[in-house]
C-alpha cells in the first residue's frame, strides 16, 4: 500500500509518500523560516498562503523522486490537527481534492501523532512498548506507548513548553527567530558556572513540566544586565548556557522517572527540540549508566515533515483498512489532545 502524506499545520509544508512493502520512496520540505523571520514568529495568513504555493510543486517533487504517478497512490493521509486552522485546511483541501480526482480514500492523521511515530521511520526502530518524550511547538509531554492508537499520558507542562522557552528565551537574548537553535549553537560557547538558573518542578515527584519560571528567570538576568543590548556576546552565551543547562537536566530527569515509574527501558524522543545536541548528549549519558535505550527520529524527521504523517496513516490503514474513506468534505480540529485517540 503506498500512501500520499501532506503536512501543513505550521510553517512547514511536507509531502511524501511511504509504501508498507519498501518504506519511505521520497519526500519533499518547505521550510517556511526565511519569510517568517522578519516579523520574530509564524504569521498565520502569510503561512497558510505559502502553503497553497508550495503543496503541488511539492507533490511533484515526490512523485518523481520516487518514480511514479500519482494514480499509483493508494490512500491520503493528512495532518487534521493540532495546529493553525488556516493551515490546517489548506493541507485538507489539498489531500481531500486529491483523493477526489484520483478516487482514493482519504485519513486525518494526528500531528503530534506523527512525531510520535517518526522514531520508527529510523534504520533501528524501538519496539513497542516504549515512554516517549514528546517535545514539539507548544507541547511537551511523557506517554506510556503500547502500540498505534495507544497511548497512556503520563504527564505534561502546566504552562509554557520546552519549545516555547527556548524561543522566548531567545528572543530575550535578542537572537532573532526562530530561537531555538540559535541559543542551543550559543550555549555551545558558554560557562555553565556563570549563571545557575532555576530546574522548574525537579523534585515534584510526578512527571509534570513548568517552563515559564525559567523563561522568567531569563528575563530578570537580561533586566539586571541592563537589556539585551547591553548584554556582551560571552555573556548572552553565559546566559543560554544556563538557560540550556537548566531545561535539559529537567527533561532528562523527568524521562529517568517515567521509565522507573512504568519499569520501561526504551525511551523515544520525538519532536523539533529532541533534535537538541545538549539533551541528546545528557539523554545518551544517562542511557549509558541508567542501562535502557533511547531513540530519536532522523535529523531531518525532528522538524514537522510529510514522512511522519504518511507513515503513521500508513500504520493505521495496516491495522484497519476502511480507516480511510471517500468522505471529501473539510474537516480539521485546531485543539486536540493526543490521549483522545485509540486505535481505529
Amino acid at each position: 500500500m503506498i500512501v500520499l502524506g501532506v503536512e501543513s499545520s505550521c510553517d512547514e509544508t511536507g509531502l511524501a509518500l511511504y509504501d508498507t512493502q519498501r518504506g519511505l520512496l521520497s519526500h519533499a520540505l518547505h521550510s517556511q523560516v526565511a519569510m517568517h523571520e522578519e516579523y520574530g514568529g509564524v504569521v498565520p495568513e502569510l503561512a497558510s498562503r505559502d502553503h497553497i504555493r508550495r503543496a503541488i510543486p511539492l507533490l511533484e517533487q515526490a512523485l518523481n523522486k520516487a518514480g511514479m504517478p500519482a494514480s499509483a497512490i493508494d490512500a491520503i493521509a493528512y495532518t487534521q490537527g493540532p495546529g493553525l486552522a488556516g493551515a490546517l485546511l489548506v493541507g485538507s483541501a489539498i489531500a481531500c481534492s486529491l483523493g477526489m480526482a484520483l478516487d482514493k480514500p482519504v485519513l486525518g492523521v494526528h500531528h503530534l501523532e506523527g512525531h510520535l511515530l517518526s522514531p520508527l521511520l529510523a534504520s533501528e526502530p524501538p519496539e513497542f512498548p516504549f515512554v516517549a518524550l514528546l517535545v514539539s511547538g507548544g507541547h511537551t509531554q511523557l506517554m506510556r506507548v503500547d502500540g498505534v492508537g495507544q497511548y497512556e499520558l503520563l504527564g505534561e507542562t502546566l504552562d509554557d513548553a520546552a519549545g516555547e522557552a527556548f524561543d522566548k528565551s531567545a528572543k530575550l537574548l535578542g537572537l532573532g527567530y526562530p530561537g531555538g537553535p540559535a541559543i542551543s549553537r550559543m550555549a555551545d560557547f558558554g560557562d555553565p558556572e556563570a549563571y545557575k538558573l532555576p530546574r522548574p518542578m525537579l523534585h515534584s515527584k510526578d512527571l509534570m513540566f513548568s517552563f515559564s519560571g525559567l523563561k522568567t528567570a531569563v528575563l530578570t538576568v537580561v533586566n539586571n544586565n541592563g537589556g539585551a543590548a547591553n548584554v556582551c556576546e560571552q555573556d548572552k552565551a553565559n546566559i543560554a548556557r544556563g538557560f540550556v543547562d537548566a531545561i535539559v537536566d529537567v527533561l532528562t530527569a523527568k524521562c529517568l522517572s517515567a521509565l522507573k515509574q512504568t519499569g520501561l527501558k526504551r525511551l523515544v524522543i520525538a519532536g523539533g527540540v529532541g533534535a537538541n545536541a545538549q539533551l541528546r548528549a545528557s539523554l545518551n549519558a544517562a542511557a549509558k549508566k541508567k542501562h535502557f535505550k533511547v531513540y530519536y527520529p532522523e535529523l531531518e524527521f525532528c522538524t514537522d515533515n510529510g514522512a511522519m504523517i504518511a507513515f503513521a496513516g500508513a500504520m493505521r490503514l495496516q491495522i484497519n483498512p476502511q480507516a480511510a474513506q471517500r468522505d471529501y468534505s473539510f474537516n480539521v480540529r485546531p485543539r486536540w489532545p493526543l490521549d483522545e485517540l485509540r486505535v481505529i
